[in-house]
């Protein structure tokens, strides 16, 4: 078959490009800022990259156009399409269909799916329980959006009969406004957290709260339902019904718990103790996501003994506080990489937070292991739900435990100084990323730690801040 896949660097719309053409179709598509390192990953696995959704693409002719949810009706300023290519589609009555349905019927039929869903930490969840079943020996397959550090690859098929999958409750097509994780139809789904996100589409949290609903009326009764026993929203969604096996996590009174600190704790069911987990990771928001997966994997067999084994060996996600830069301060021209070890070094992390309560957690965790030293936060509001402005009031108590933040805010369409008001000298606003960086440079001491958190690229603010730094 050959599928042409209309907003193809998406990181979803990614992996399922490569899950096709690992499954041997031929797989061109399309999207609008082809650039690496996506376009260099599709390219390696022999995808032709189009730049832009020109009508012309009609003449690929292929078997199916698999559409991204970037994909709309809208109409530029002049009334012409935005998308022509998906008005030519429609013309020509082509066929089409979305990616969650695309890929609910060409590569999760017959498998035994574990969906991981939530607001937070699904990413990082997914890619913990993919890690503990391969290392189980069950050579699942997973589609994560992100990078798992274990395996290196966003996607693969895999060998065995599980596929774990990250479960996103955003709508799935502008033909099909159901959120894409009601495709996937999961034997074990990981609802992990709850909260008010996606303003874009979402009316307010009740709304979210059906979606996620949804999700559990597709769990058959043979399958288990995995909740976080602290979350009120996800009480309330199961208490809608739920027709499978419930297994919770997290609170004292949940079936599976943690007792001990994050980097270093007691797996319990039931208050028995079953596993012990010393990893590299920080901060609770952690521990609950491990506590999810083995909660998951137990379902397929996999007990929480060897769970926490393969846990001692998870590397995280590209993107999840990961290291970019220690940088020697004062800079120096001898001896550099010695003294990058020093406390007395700068430290640039990268992280994908963007959501007030994700900032919160992020900050917190990197505070437990840091204690004293300064953190300074340096963030963008760039997801839909924080351009409207729906969580600006949340910002100033996400970054309670910051020393300094700066924000970005170009594309905003209300005050971020104004909402950071009551941090008072704490908060810094800067237009540009270039008077950003600049910003957050003119700050800096020895031993800072330097937290970047954005959704996207950030205008590759990590290495603007390192030659300022190493200058």
């Amino acid at each position: 078959m050959h599928i042409h896949i209309l907003g193809i660097c998406g990181t979803f719309m990614g992996g399922l490009a490569a899950l096709a053409r690992e499954a041997g179709h031929r797989v061109t598509g399309c999207d609008s800022g082809v650039y690496p390192p996506m376009s260099d990953q599709l390219r390696s696995l022999g995808i032709e990259l189009i730049e832009g959704f020109g009508a012309e693409q009609m003449a690929l002719q292929p078997d199916m156009f698999v559409v991204g949810n970037v994909i709309s009706r809208a109409r530029n300023s002049d009334t012409s399409p935005k998308f022509p290519l998906m008005e030519a589609i429609l013309d020509a009555g082509a066929p089409y269909t979305s990616g969650p349905q695309w890929l609910a019927e060409h590569v999760l039929q017959g498998r035994h799916v574990l969906a991981v869903a939530g607001t937070h930490g699904k990413t990082t969840t997914t890619a913990m329980l993919a890690w503990i079943l391969e290392s189980a020996g069950l050579q699942p397959g997973f589609l994560v959006g992100g990078v798992p550090l274990n395996f290196g690859v966003s996607a693969r098929l895999g060998q065995g009969k599980t596929f774990v999958i990250e479960a996103d409750e955003y709508d799935t097509a502008f033909f099909d406004k159901r959120s894409k994780f009601v495709h996937y139809r999961p034997r074990t789904a990981v609802l992990n957290n709850l909260e008010f996100d996606h303003a874009d589409i979402f009316d307010d949290l009740a709304a979210i709260e059906r979606q996620f609903h949804h999700l559990v009326r597709t769990v058959p009764s043979t399958g288990r339902l995995v909740v976080n026993g602290l979350e009120e929203s996800l009480t309330r969604v199961v208490s809608q019904g739920c027709w499978s096996e419930l297994r919770t996590f997290g609170a004292s009174v949940s079936d599976f718990n943690a007792v001990g600190e994050p980097h270093d704790f007691t797996v319990t069911h039931q208050g028995k103790p079953l596993a012990h987990v010393q990893w590299s990771l920080g901060g609770v928001h952690n521990q609950l996501n491990a506590l999810a997966a083995i909660t998951a994997a137990d379902h397929v067999g996999v007990t929480p003994a060897q769970s926490a084994q393969a846990l001692a060996r998870f590397e995280n996600v590209k993107r999840r506080m990961e290291v970019r830069a220690r940088i020697p301060f004062p800079p120096v021209s001898s001896n550099a990489a010695a003294l990058a070890e020093t406390s007395d070094a700068v430290t640039i992390y990268d992280d994908f937070a963007h959501h007030p309560t994700a900032i919160r957690t992020t900050v917190n965790g990197l505070r437990r292991r840091i204690g004293s030293a300064r953190i300074l936060a340096v963030f963008e509001p760039r997801s839909n739900t924080m351009k409207l402005g729906a969580m600006k009031a949340q910002l100033p108590w996400s970054l309670e435990e910051v020393d300094l933040a700066f924000c970005h805010t170009g594309g905003l369409g209300w005050d971020a100084a104004e909402a950071l008001q009551s941090m008072g000298g704490k908060a810094l606003c800067a237009p540009t990323i270039d008077a950003l960086a600049a910003q957050v440079a003119s700050h800096v001491r020895a031993g800072d730690h330097i937290l970047c958190m954005s959704n996207g690229g950030f205008g590759g603010i990590h290495q603007k801040l390192a030659q300022l730094l190493q200058g």
